[in-house]
């Protein structure tokens, strides 16, 4: 049976110790809506219902109470082990070069995860000029997205992704919605250094002699996102770094049409490396809060 994601979990215990979704995400740090996208998240895959309304508010139901007693027991568990076992034997200063989508969008929301496992792992986090860029001496790993040719290199996939447009509902507002794929040429089309990913996503949704080159073009993920939450055009995303902006209701996706994308994530490191405790202790982490994100 597949375990539901920790973060979802963390989610009801909060909300079951405290009785307000508000309550929840503020402990969290995470938005309402966050908090409340995670429980509905949670329901959807357990297969009955956790909440039920009462009044203008809401609260467990008695499945839901009990089922949040054994998740609170589960996590106590976890986190005693999380405390006994910490800093045996896992240590020392570990640099990992990640392209700068990844790492802002994704790792460095919970990076911070891996620091209360290993507290005396020193990791240090630089981001390459080019996303497929694995040639820092300064970098014992790396996070590279590409189509995984990297000779006398260790290389192993860490996830695939597949890229459709994302906007702000602002911007969906303001166009008077998507109602077929051609209707995104009304927006700016906001690119990641060229016209590839659009170019594969109109010819997918047959949409006839389309004008991909005046867009604006950025070279970095984290400006596309910035303008597209912003409102100042529609981006082609994938869902793993733009997962926290859906969640929050900060971008939406107009078309479920995705195309795969010929590269992926990848971790790269040499030979010399493998069996090195820290990237040992990293990969498996890493690997861990990709399997919880997967949508």
């Amino acid at each position: 049976m597949r375990i539901p994601s920790t973060q979802a979990l963390r989610a009801l215990d909060s909300f079951a110790r405290h009785g307000s979704v508000w309550r929840a995400a503020d402990e969290l740090h995470l938005t309402r809506s966050a908090v409340s996208h995670q429980l509905r998240l949670l329901e959807r895959e357990l297969g009955f219902d956790l909440l039920e309304r009462i009044g203008k508010g809401v609260a467990l139901t008695p499945r839901g109470q009990r089922y949040a007693a054994d998740v609170r027991k589960a996590l106590t568990v976890l986190g005693d082990a999380v405390t006994q076992n910490a800093g045996t034997g896992v240590g020392g200063s570990f640099a990992v070069s990640c392209t700068p989508g990844f790492a802002s969008l994704f790792l460095s929301t919970h990076i911070a995860e891996f620091r209360q496992m290993y507290p005396d792992v020193a990791l240090h986090i630089l981001t390459p000029r080019r996303l497929d860029d694995v040639s820092n001496p300064e970098a014992d790993a790396f996070i590279a997205f590409g189509v995984g040719n990297w000779p006398n290199r260790a290389v192993e996939l860490l996830c695939e992704v597949s890229f459709t447009p994302l906007c702000s509902p602002t911007l969906l507002n303001k166009v008077g919605g998507f109602s077929k794929p051609a209707d995104v040429l009304r927006a700016n089309l906001l690119h990641l250094g060229d016209t590839e990913d659009w170019a594969r996503w109109l010819a997918l949704s047959k949409v006839e002699n389309p004008d991909t080159e005046g867009g604006i073009f950025f070279s970095d993920m984290n400006l596309v996102f910035s303008a597209a939450i912003a409102g100042q055009g529609i981006a082609m995303g994938d869902e793993l770094t733009g997962r926290r902006a859906l969640s929050e209701g900060r971008l939406v996706k107009p078309f479920d049409t995705a195309i795969p994308s010929p590269r992926s994530y990848f971790l790269v490191f040499e030979h010399a490396k493998a069996g090195h405790p820290v990237l040992n202790a990293f990969s498996g982490w890493l690997r861990s809060k990709l399997s919880e994100n997967r949508l």
